[in-house]
């Protein structure tokens, strides 16, 4: 309620603070994971990484490694950028693909980017 209050020839208008916005919290950017394609790590060992690491279903991780395969990189997971670095680096430091016929020590090609970057 606004009230007014007059004294000789000075008129004071007082009004209450406007309630405060209810704060809402904001959305977090979104990311994704994206894993690369090489001639190196098998079939098996991409399809076990993205079952462990990002918690895909056997028929999701290996059509998610087909498209890796086919297009040479996908997209295997999506989240805030706290999470998505830390999915990268667990596909980084999975280990060595021991399904391969000649040893594979390095990690599996692995990057984030922004949701729509």
């Amino acid at each position: 309620m606004a009230g007014v209050a007059t004294t000789d020839e000075t008129e004071v208008v007082t009004t209450r603070p406007a309630p405060e916005a209810k704060n809402k919290p904001k959305k977090q950017p979104q990311y994704v994971v994206i894993v690369e394609n090489d001639d190196y790590h098998t079939f098996h060992y991409v399809i076990e990484v993205l079952q462990k690491i990002c918690g895909h279903a056997l028929e999701q991780a290996e059509r998610l490694a087909a498209e890796v395969h086919n297009s040479g990189r996908a997209v295997v997971w999506q989240g805030s950028m706290e999470v998505a670095e830390l999915k990268r680096d667990q596909i980084r430091s999975y280990g060595p693909d021991v399904y391969a016929q000649a040893p594979v020590t390095f990690p599996l090609g692995c990057y984030i980017e922004p949701l729509g970057g």
